[in-house]
């Protein structure tokens, strides 16, 4: 698995103001959704693309397209659904399909409670979207469920990783067929004894919406 974390003073700027405590949800959404714009710039540098014809006003040229099958962009409800604003401005042709999966507070396991994707995703790139990677259950989860059913490429992005995290994932995606690729915002430093990332942001759903689920 290959881990890309940006060194971009916008990035460290962004995420200042999403970590403090005082950031309302309207302002913590916008800055969600901007970071994650910042992101899918790192994220989307292999997208599968092919050779375009075109005429410009001056003469004709070759440029390029994205291929087809078109990338599937894959929130992880809720809190992904923050993140997908940002990357759908820089993929506007991508499709979209949703999974939900919340974590038992208990064991720290996913558990999936919801499935909006398309069943065959054969030769598809797919970038799964989801603000923290803690414990990495769920997007570990997420990935190879993904590959099951077809998807040959995978970029998880997220605003936010632990090192237990990115270990977890790494280990549990190092038997699939698949390449996967991790773009963060930042590796912070640890996990506490609930399985919340330190120094982190909190509950990112929570601050995205305002309200617990």
């Amino acid at each position: 698995m290959r881990v890309i974390n940006p060194d971009h003073r916008l990035i460290a700027h962004k995420l200042t103001y999403l970590r403090d405590k005082r950031t309302d949800s309207p302002t913590f959404r916008r800055l969600a959704e901007e970071l994650m714009t910042l992101l899918a710039y790192e994220a989307t540098r292999e997208v599968r693309i092919e050779p375009f014809e075109i005429e410009t006003p001056v003469a004709p040229t070759t440029g390029i397209k994205l291929s087809n099958p078109k990338p599937l962009i894959v929130p992880i409800l809720r809190a992904g659904l923050g993140m997908l604003e940002g990357m759908v401005r820089l993929l506007p042709s991508a499709e979209v399909g949703f999974l939900g999966m919340q974590r038992d507070e208990e064991t720290l396991e996913a558990v999936t409670y919801a499935n909006r994707l398309p069943d065959d995703l054969s030769g598809r790139q797919v970038y799964v979207l989801d603000p923290m990677l803690a414990t990495g259950g769920s997007m570990a989860d997420a990935i190879r469920y993904l590959v099951e059913r077809g998807a040959d490429d995978i970029t998880a992005v997220t605003l936010l990783a632990a090192p237990e995290g990115i270990a977890h994932l790494e280990e549990s995606v190092a038997d699939l067929s698949a390449p996967v690729t991790l773009v963060t915002g930042a590796i912070d430093e640890k996990l506490n004894e609930v399985g919340y990332i330190v120094p982190g942001l909190g509950d990112a759903g929570d601050r995205l919406y305002g309200v617990a689920q």
